[in-house]
């Protein structure tokens, strides 16, 4: 497809989906949607052309064409309160996790090249079918595997599953598949023998939050965005994989 990528970013937090596919060079965010007014400043900061929706259940396909916004790319992690184990268990049924039917929708309605989902290990087992069944529904083949920021030479566990999905096309019939599990291996591989397993920032900079009395309050709110946010090493690799995902298939085909 022509690159480059144009992403939709949902439940955009700080950004973390965005900043992952940015360092690929071949992602560019077109737009935001997101309601904590406090994540609007650092969005705004970072990507200051960029236009931020603040609600995704009136976000529509139209209301995107009537802006000249065409995403090739829908990414998010849409909320998982209801998902986590510290949660009520209402699964993604409940009020805030049931958020996935707007997600949902919008995929449907926009048909994007490529979704990328988020969200805690625990969907696995408390809406992981429905997301599946719906994806299925309007023809979109999904691939999903739990990725701990330690795989990728993290300093924590912090592990989420992440679902790719993409339309089924003749093109991919009697092809093995996974397809981003093998073309995400090679390049973990490749990133391997140059980064010594680490990718882009080299996790140097990786901040850390210590349990202590004398805390940061005025901070707090920063902290919890960071702790909501995505690791955008894990949406690099993945942004990367889909790109060669891409490459691989325009050449077969």
């Amino acid at each position: 497809m022509t690159k480059p990528y144009k992403v939709l970013d949902l439940f955009s937090g700080v950004g973390g989906f965005s900043l992952g596919l940015d360092r690929t060079g071949a992602f560019r965010t077109v737009a935001f949607c997101e309601k904590d007014e406090k994540c609007h400043r650092g969005l705004r900061k970072h990507w200051p052309h960029v236009p931020i929706y603040t609600d995704v259940r009136e976000l529509t396909l139209g209301t995107l064409q009537a802006d000249g916004i065409v995403p090739d790319v829908i990414v998010g992690g849409f909320p998982c309160q209801d998902i986590s184990a510290a949660g009520r268990g209402e699964g993604i049924i409940g009020e805030r996790s049931g958020l996935w039917s707007e997600m949902f929708r919008l995929i449907r309605d926009v048909r994007p090249t490529w979704a990328i989902i988020e969200n805690v290990r625990a969907l696995s087992s408390r809406g992981l079918t429905l997301v599946l069944q719906n994806l299925n529904e309007i023809g979109y083949c999904a691939e999903w595997n739990c990725i701990p920021v330690s795989f990728i030479g993290g300093p924590h566990e912090r592990d989420r599953i992440f679902i790719v999905a993409y339309p089924d096309k003749p093109r991919l019939e009697g092809r093995e598949r996974p397809i981003l599990h093998e073309c995400a291996s090679k390049l973990l591989a490749r990133e391997r023998s140059s980064c010594e397993g680490k990718l882009s920032d080299c996790w140097e900079t990786d901040t850390h939050v210590l349990r202590v009395a004398d805390g940061i309050p005025h901070r707090m709110d920063r902290i919890k965005q960071v702790g909501n946010s995505v690791c955008p090493q894990i949406i690099e690799l993945l942004g990367r994989a889909i790109i060669e995902a891409d490459m691989e298939l325009s050449h077969a085909g």
